[in-house]
């Protein structure tokens, strides 16, 4: 049992981010509004090519670099997009892109993201042109279409919830004792960016989170459902879209699943983050937002990261 499971305030949150359109920068936030595939606007948009298949910092880097804004009213609970209401997209050498939040009337159909394929929202043929600039290849911009697409967690781990673009769970945590943890152990320190959480925490030990398989926020029930493992991703530096071999090189010294989870099948992964669902967000009709200051209360634990799903 984790000494903090039961109630009492095992740490707080201390940043919330969004990421509008995947694999590109993201916006950190004082309160998000929670919907029923994760924080509202995160990762509602989609890069792709010209066969419909996801663009990733994976493969194009230079996304990191893609900076998003939305309106500040975005954020308040209940708000709905106006005519005057804009996604606003800049990057280096790139003039200012301004995508409506009008519903787009266009459908792009054969929209795929791992192992989901399905119809979008196209974005049209200004979103088209910047991409396809500043990507040096043909690429359009689509919107998650929620009337008619359902993109599921997977059920092993969070059966009956769902998500837009994400990798595949609604939120990830990860907290600041871990963040500190492993920047102890690089030579370079790395920011948190590297890792693209929607959700840190401190005032917990390193590593805490791994056990938290139900906590609260703001009176919200959320329940961690599997481990992070990690792709790329964190390797690119965000400032600079040059990869390396840290933090992974690091990591597998002591977030390995061969370290963490001796008696399960080894697949060579490492681990940083929990991925959670919010038990209250396919609920009609009540107010669900989080606030940066927000404790946590740790509900149910368990004692080990060998015991947790991942």
């Amino acid at each position: 049992m984790s000494e903090f499971e039961g109630g009492a305030a095992a740490a707080k949150v201390t940043s919330i981010f969004i990421y509008p359109i995947k694999s590109c920068r993201g916006i950190s936030l004082s309160q998000a509004p929670i919907s029923s595939t994760g924080f509202r606007w995160d990762r509602r948009w989609l890069v792709v090519n010209s066969k419909g298949r996801a663009y990733t910092q994976r493969v194009e880097p230079k996304l990191a670099l893609v900076e998003v804004e939305l309106p500040k009213e975005a954020f308040s609970e209940g708000w709905e997009p106006n005519n005057n209401s804009y996604l606003v997209i800049t990057a280096p050498g790139m003039d200012m892109l301004k995508i409506p939040l009008a519903i787009p009337s266009e459908t792009a159909d054969g929209v795929s993201v791992w192992e989901w394929c399905g119809s979008a929202l196209d974005e049209g043929a200004d979103a088209s042109n910047w991409f396809s600039k500043y990507l040096g290849k043909p690429s359009r911009l689509v919107c998650f279409n929620e009337a008619s697409e359902i993109r599921a967690v997977d059920p092993d781990y969070a059966s009956g919830y769902k998500v837009m673009f994400s990798d595949g769970y609604p939120f990830l945590l990860l907290s600041q004792g871990s963040m500190d943890a492993l920047n102890a152990l690089l030579k370079e320190p790395i920011p948190v960016n590297r890792f693209r959480p929607n959700i840190l925490v401190d005032g917990c030990e390193p590593f805490s989170e791994d056990l938290w398989t139900e906590i609260k926020i703001s009176n919200l029930v959320f329940h961690g459902v599997k481990l992070c493992d990690r792709c790329k991703v964190p390797t690119i530096n965000q400032e600079t879209t040059v990869a390396g071999p840290e933090p992974t090189e690091t990591l597998r010294k002591f977030r390995s699943d061969e370290l963490l989870f001796p008696n399960k099948k080894q697949q060579k992964k490492v681990y940083f983050g929990q991925n959670l669902i919010c038990a209250d967000s396919l609920a009609q009709g009540t107010e669900k937002t989080i606030k940066v200051g927000d404790p946590i209360l740790v509900v149910k634990a368990v004692s080990s990261p060998a015991d947790a799903p991942a």
